[in-house]
């Protein structure tokens, strides 16, 4: 039987928008899908378990047919009523006003049903809990959970309830809202990274582009006036019938133009070489798009502090490869791993080894594509050395990257 997975290839850079697409979204982001705020609403729906006491208590038989109908309504009502708090709380542009309205009829709902239908509905009091922790500013959230706390204890007492269920579920109340509450803190902290790393990472780029043009500007100023000058007298010499010293003055405007290609060359390629931190991050971010999960060493970063610029660029080359292969071809992938090691060859040299790993469906029969290729020279430039194969256990794919572990070259004074 054949395979039906797509052969796996590289390129060298992903496609726009070449991230599995995701049917969860992150915490604290906004949900951009029907299929994702279905997934959310089913999540929800997980939590109605206690809403097995109301329905126990209406499956018994004990109520009139009015009061039985009375309660399904009840409780379809209730249970619509926490489904649209939370398509209304995931969907962009909140409307405070409406959740309140909600909010307020599910309480209501709540004491209605309690007083009609008796104590096996003090349930619901729950679900108006950690509805109420939703909605309330976190300033007043403890103040709020108090009184639905002593509102559920009210109205067991007031029809005529045992202790223990009067205490169950007011604890229970009290608690489901203080964990809802410190739930929405803690999505509103991941915002609020999330966010401050966007700004860090603007400012970083706003930073590098600042310095390149500080950089080319240092590079051409010189040179261009120096060209300006230099042609000036040139034409003034050729004016003057000085050949020979206009000529003299042309192979200088030469050598200054050759020297300013170089120097801007080199600013550029500096400019352009990646390395392993911005790798690292910018591999966290994609994996975490893609829904795989990054395991990488605390000391990886400090694994080589020395190492030199060209070495250390290709291992980061070697990173942006590996990580593009897993979102664009690790169908089925969930962990992806990144390790640092040193190994000594036989002639006497040590060499410094990135290997990443995933656990998706493997290499396959295909060939290395152009990414691969390319990678391997770059690897091949510096004395390094590219291998490929599955992974452990013959599952996933595997890439290793090796370079001479030469230390960066330090002027003399």
């Amino acid at each position: 039987m054949s395979d039906p997975r797509p052969a796996r290839s590289t390129d060298e850079q992903p496609e726009p928008g070449g991230a599995r697409p995701s049917f969860m979204n992150v915490p604290g982001a906004p949900v951009e899908t029907g299929r994702q705020l279905l997934v959310k609403v089913s999540w929800m729906l997980l939590w109605m378990i206690y809403l097995a006491y109301p329905v126990g208590d209406l499956l018994d038989g004990g109520h009139g047919t009015g009061a039985t109908v009375l309660g399904w309504v009840c409780l379809a009502a209730f249970v619509v009523g926490y489904i649209l708090l939370v398509v209304l709380r995931s969907a962009p542009g909140t409307r405070p006003r409406t959740c309140r309205v909600i909010v307020a009829g599910m309480v209501l709902l709540a004491v209605t049903s309690t007083f009609v239908l008796g104590t096996a509905f003090l349930s619901l009091f729950i679900y108006a809990s950690v509805c109420v922790a939703i909605i309330t500013p976190a300033r007043y959230v403890l103040r709020a959970l108090l009184g639905m706390a002593a509102t559920t204890a009210g109205i067991g007492l007031l029809t005529h309830a045992d202790m223990d269920s009067v205490w169950t579920f007011t604890l229970s109340a009290f608690l489901a809202g203080a964990a809802m509450s410190g739930l929405q803190r803690l999505v509103a902290t991941m915002k609020e990274l999330r966010e401050a790393r966007a700004a860090v990472a603007h400012l970083a780029a706003s930073e590098e582009r600042l310095r390149l043009a500080r950089d080319l500007h240092d590079l051409l100023g010189h040179s261009l006036s120096l060209i300006t000058l230099k042609s000036e007298l040139a034409g003034r010499f050729m004016d003057a019938g000085k050949d020979e010293a206009a000529r003299a003055q042309v192979a200088d405007i030469e050598t200054v133009a050759r020297q300013s290609l170089i120097d801007v060359r080199e600013a550029v390629t500096g400019f352009r070489r990646p390395t392993l931190p911005v790798e690292l991050a910018a591999a966290r971010t994609a994996l975490a798009a893609a829904q795989v999960r990054l395991e990488a060493a605390p000391d990886l970063l400090d694994a080589w502090p020395a190492l030199a610029p060209e070495e250390a660029a290709a291992l980061a080359w070697a990173l942006r490869e590996a990580v593009t292969n897993v979102v664009r071809h690790g169908e089925g992938a969930t962990v992806c791993t990144v390790r640092a090691d040193e190994t000594w060859e036989g002639n006497g040299e040590r060499y410094a080894v990135l290997e990443i790993a995933d656990d998706g469906p493997g290499p396959g029969k295909s060939h290395p594509g152009n990414g691969l290729c390319g990678l391997a020279e770059r690897l091949a430039l510096v004395g390094g050395r590219l291998e490929t194969g599955p992974g452990e256990r013959g599952r996933g794919f595997r890439l290793r990257a090796s370079v001479p572990l030469r230390t960066a070259s330090v002027p003399a004074s």
